[in-house]
């Protein structure tokens, strides 16, 4: 997948939806130690990690969105781009029976599987909704928080998102949302690649930007409660990553020095 993403912003999502079919798709029992070492490289506390179906944790995350501020019982959570379910069912645990979570994602494969796991966990404070991040199926001013773990940066138009965050939420709701942010320019060819840009470095704006978009839809009290250089956090031996690192032509040293411009955010905001 080394096509130039020189093409439409729904062309942009089309090439993310198939490479994260592809992810979920090809998980297995065998891959979950290495995903669950992952997720505590990241942020993920031992009991959390227990807390979740193994099936849930898919190992893309770059952060725990829900470490960043404390959810409270009763609160409605919309969690964008929620995949198998990970952190929507940490934060269901949170919100308790009186709260709900909403997961937001565009993949078939993601919501089919995050609906399986919530079913065969028990887990009922918990629903699933196909859309695009870039244009909620939420109505105005009706939620509490929106969280978000490593899915903004693959969005062509992260304007719209944080648009749309702005929109859903309540006055005074919080956004906490983990995501990779540039801190230098790439270079050109890995900016034209599919494959960087599904494995979230091609997507990623630069630090000031991405601070910036947030900002200018509204948000007040932006700030950033913690980052971490991402490359220790990428597992170079996962099979996304190795598939990206051949359909770009690069080496292991390469794709490391690509990843060492990339740092990972906890990202604060209110509306």
């Amino acid at each position: 997948m080394s096509t130039p993403r020189s093409g439409s912003a729904d062309e942009l999502r089309e090439a993310v939806r198939e490479g994260y079919s592809r992810i979920v798709e090809g998980r297995s029992a065998a891959d979950a130690e290495r995903v669950r070492e992952t997720g505590r490289r990241i942020g993920y506390s031992e009991e959390q990690l227990a807390a979740v179906p193994d099936e849930a944790n898919l190992g893309v995350g770059c952060g725990n969105p829900t470490a960043i501020d404390a959810l409270r019982p009763g609160e409605v959570v919309v969690d964008l781009g929620s995949g198998a379910g990970m952190d929507a069912f940490l934060a269901a645990r949170q919100v308790g029976p009186s709260g709900r979570v909403i997961g937001i994602d565009m993949t078939d494969a993601m919501l089919a599987k995050a609906t399986e796991n919530a079913r065969n966990a028990g887990i009922e404070n918990v629903e699933f909704r196909k859309g695009n991040i870039e244009a909620l199926p939420i109505d105005d001013a009706s939620v509490d928080v929106i969280i978000s773990n490593c899915v903004i940066n693959l969005s062509p138009e992260k304007d719209r998102v944080y648009g749309e965050a702005y929109r859903v939420l309540r006055p005074g709701g919080r956004l906490m949302v983990s995501d990779i942010v540039l801190e230098r320019p790439l270079p050109p060819g890995v900016l034209e690649s599919l494959d960087a840009y599904i494995g979230c470095i091609g997507g990623a704006s630069l630090r000031s930007e991405y601070l910036a978009t947030i900002a200018r839809a509204g948000f007040a009290e932006v700030r950033v409660d913690h980052a971490a250089s991402f490359v220790d956090a990428i597992d170079f031996d996962d099979p996304t990553i190795r598939e990206a690192m051949t359909g770009m032509g690069i080496s292991r040293e390469e794709a490391r020095g690509y990843a060492d411009t990339l740092t990972s955010l906890q990202i604060f905001a209110v509306k």
